[in-house]
């Protein structure tokens, strides 16, 4: 067994585990590997053990790796903040888009998704902790946002996803999961997703009703970012 499929069954571990001392069902909480900055033979690994949903950050990386497993059927997730020029790559070749945080970016996805292909499943990135550096919409804006999105004809919002400020206070940790999942039950659509939860955290975000957890080195190892573009901010 290669390591990363030791640590893909340590993850479901610790994710069965957090579920059941709350009570919940386990398989109701989803595993994204966040796969960012990780080669596509690593990918390939994670996928002989089981894995099929992947999360990738950087588009252009994400592109080359998508190319170079595509004899895989996997389940592509963007994650990572969305400029306007790259809205028609990602509306072409994803899956699921985590990191919608404006209005602007919906609407170039929903306009720019190929007829051929289902709806693209959106979730609303809300900025729970109020942080300058991290993207996402005000708390306050988000039932206008979300009922906006939903409106979109080639877009199936999904639900809502948070980044957090990190911290190892497990109090503070739920609170701010507990932000989110309460945002979203106040939202009057059929929302089924919240996106929440990283290697650090992932227990807190599974208590408060994850229902995907979006993990990356406790996976693949620590992540080298020196030949990557853009932020090194976390994001799993």
């Amino acid at each position: 067994m290669s390591t990363i499929a030791t640590n893909i069954a340590k993850v479901g571990t610790r994710i069965r585990e957090a579920a059941q001392a709350v009570a919940r069902d386990p398989d109701e909480v989803q595993l994204l590997a966040v796969s960012k900055t990780q080669p596509a033979s690593a990918i390939r690994l994670a996928n002989e053990a089981g894995q099929w949903d992947f999360g990738e950050n950087y588009l252009q990386e994400a592109l080359e790796k998508q190319a170079d497993l595509r004899d895989l059927s996997l389940t592509w997730h963007f994650i990572g903040p969305i400029q306007s020029n790259k809205t028609k790559l990602i509306a072409e070749h994803f899956d699921w888009v985590h990191s919608v945080d404006r209005l602007k970016i919906a609407q170039r996805l929903s306009d720019q998704r190929p007829p051929e292909l289902p709806p693209l499943n959106v979730c609303l990135q809300v900025n729970v902790s109020g942080e300058g550096s991290k993207s996402g919409c005000d708390p306050q804006e988000a039932t206008a946002l979300a009922n906006e999105i939903a409106s979109l004809p080639n877009l199936r919002l999904r639900g809502l996803m948070a980044i957090p400020e990190p911290t190892d206070d497990l109090a503070k940790q739920r609170a701010a999961f507990a932000h989110l999942r309460q945002l979203q039950s106040k939202i009057d659509l059929e929302l089924d997703t919240l996106s929440m939860g990283m290697s650090q955290d992932l227990e807190a975000a599974v208590a408060e009703g994850a229902t995907w957890v979006r993990v990356g080195t406790a996976l693949f190892g620590a992540r080298d970012y020196s030949l990557q573009p853009g932020s090194a901010s976390p994001s799993a």
